[in-house]
């Protein structure tokens, strides 16, 4: 791995990038013409996340975060090259996002991000993720850092898009040691 790529964690002058981030790899990783879900639909779904408005709300939620929650940054410079979150539930840890853009995964970014979001978990509890079921690259990554498939499925409307699909969802566990 580059010694350039290096983890931090996110602050507010971050905010525009992480979202850059998040939609670079939406576009790559989501269309999906099976599923229905069209290039037109991401696009859609990110419509207003470039705005003044809502790029001064992401900054003051990485400002004011909660202290059950990680979000990092994997930087190449000063560029935000991927994004990783992590919460510390009542009952669980759930990895919430590790996104690393389009030209700079299979580089071991994903893994540093992993290596830094595991030890914020709580170490008596399990940690859950979850990812889109047809999400190959995804899913044989988090198996690759030891996540099992639980068997659940499940389609919720928060992820449903313009064109009515909706990106189906299955979760994945590591069991508390």
């Amino acid at each position: 791995m580059e010694q350039k790529i290096r983890i931090e964690n996110a602050v507010p002058s971050d905010a525009e990038q992480i979202t850059t981030v998040y939609y670079k790899t939406w576009l790559d990783t989501y269309p999906n013409e099976e599923i229905g879900i069209t290039r037109e639909d991401i696009e859609d779904s990110y419509k207003d996340s470039f705005t003044e408005e809502s790029i001064q709300k992401n900054k003051a939620r990485i400002a004011h975060g909660n202290k059950n929650e990680k979000r990092l940054v994997a930087k190449d410079g000063d560029h935000v090259v991927g994004v990783a979150r992590m919460i510390r539930n009542e009952n669980n840890n759930q990895l919430q996002t590790i996104y690393v853009l389009p030209e700079f995964q299979r580089k071991g970014i994903g893994m540093m991000l992993w290596n830094v979001a595991k030890d914020f978990c709580d170490p008596t509890k399990d940690i859950l993720v979850q990812v889109a079921t047809y999400n190959q690259k995804a899913i044989e990554f988090y198996k690759k850092l030891g996540f099992v498939d639980t068997g659940k499925r499940w389609n919720d409307d928060k992820w449903k898009m313009k064109s009515g699909a909706t990106i189906p969802e299955m979760e994945l566990i590591i069991k508390k040691t």
